[in-house]
């Protein structure tokens, strides 16, 4: 039986030498960040399938301080702590700070992109991950989600068959949007969230900034130009937009759909995202809604 995540938190802070009582949600979502007040930490709870990728996330963290990009920085305890049916990281809570801008990204992506990958696995790519999970939980008519599915089914076999050419193989952060790549308020550019941090083809992080502009309108041309001039490429161009481009709206849409399935404020944004992917909504861009 899962334990509510009030009592995890007490159970993984106390696990960890720490007081987690008065803890405060700052977002309840598949991963779980809480703040343990007056200490300047943040706790992220993690199902419990996921003790791999958070000693990764942990990892990943340090080497890229080590490298010279300033990112989120674990506490320095024994981690990550498996309790209460969680898995738990310690953090050292971000200063105020806001979504970064389009040269906040280019230019982040461009620094990490130019790195070595580091020695310990990193594992590779996997634009599909939890996907099938979501269509599962997701709030769908039966028709939309075995659409969904068969689009899946497509994608993934075109991704096994391989890539074009493109840029070398590096290591990405792997969910690049603005909340991931955000500005210090009086400080600037920090990168933070490494739970899909991998090794893959580049171009699966400038996906993220070309779909903002060409699927749901959240960015405009002038910006995007101004994105591609600042990194030094343009994935639009490349043979394989098209695959990873539909990739990154299925996730998309089905991060929409699976939360739908528990909080209705989402499901009308949910269900235009399928509609628009099955050619309901005309051609893109189309207006998207974040889900929070």
């Amino acid at each position: 039986m899962t334990i509510p995540a009030s009592n995890a938190i007490v159970e993984a802070c106390a696990a960890a030498g720490l007081n987690g009582r008065g803890a405060e949600p700052i977002r309840l979502a598949e991963n779980q960040i809480w703040r343990l007040p007056e200490t300047g930490i943040v706790v992220r709870l993690s199902p419990p399938d996921r003790q791999k990728a958070a000693a990764r996330e942990v990892c990943v963290a340090q080497w890229l301080a080590d490298n010279g990009i300033r990112a989120v920085v674990p506490l320095d305890i024994d981690q990550p702590v498996e309790c209460a049916d969680r898995v738990a990281t310690f953090w050292v809570e971000v200063p105020p700070h806001e979504h970064g801008t389009i040269t906040d990204i280019a230019l982040t992506l461009r620094e990490l992109h130019a790195l070595a990958p580091p020695t310990f696995d990193i594992e590779a790519l996997d634009p599909f991950v939890r996907v099938p999970e979501r269509l599962a939980a997701a709030a769908l008519s039966a028709g939309d989600r075995r659409w969904l599915l068969d689009l899946h089914a497509d994608l993934a076999g075109r991704w096994a068959a391989g890539l074009p050419p493109g840029l070398s193989h590096r290591a990405i952060h792997g969910d690049a949007w603005p909340g991931n790549i955000v500005r210090v308020i009086g400080e600037g550019r920090l990168l933070m969230d490494f739970e899909r941090f991998s090794l893959g083809p580049p171009e699966w992080d400038l996906i993220s900034t070309a779909v903002r502009t060409r699927t749901t309108g959240a960015v405009n041309e002038a910006d995007y130009a101004k994105f591609c001039d600042q990194y030094g490429y343009d994935v639009t161009v490349w043979a394989g937009y098209d695959l990873l481009a539909r990739a990154r709206e299925l996730r998309m849409a089905t991060y929409a759909a699976q939360h739908a399935a528990s909080d209705p404020r989402w499901k009308d944004q949910a269900q235009h995202r399928v509609d628009c992917l099955r050619g309901r909504c005309g051609p893109r861009p189309w207006k998207w809604t974040g889900i929070m």
